[in-house]
């Protein structure tokens, strides 16, 4: 595996990583991994064309249903999400 070194860490920043590596029981070292790792993640691509279809088929399924007040209080009362 390869390694780094980073140099001219302000106190403040390893202070804060210091403190977010033993809140997540993990070494200073493997919490940097686990930050690059994360801002370094590519996420997919979105196809726009996809989603404007499905968004298309979305509102076709729904053409015409109009919810009611009454059925929002319903189903927060019965702890719908």
């Amino acid at each position: 595996m390869a390694s780094i070194t980073i140099k001219n860490i302000d106190p403040e920043l390893y202070g804060r990583l210091k403190k977010q590596a033993a809140e997540h029981r993990r070494s200073i070292n493997n919490e940097v991994i686990v930050c690059l790792e994360r801002s370094l993640v590519r996420y997919p691509t979105v196809d726009s064309d996809e989603v404007m279809r499905r968004a298309e088929i979305a509102r076709e399924m729904t053409t015409g249903y109009k919810i009611t007040n009454e059925e929002i209080d319903r189903m927060k009362r019965e702890g719908r999400p």
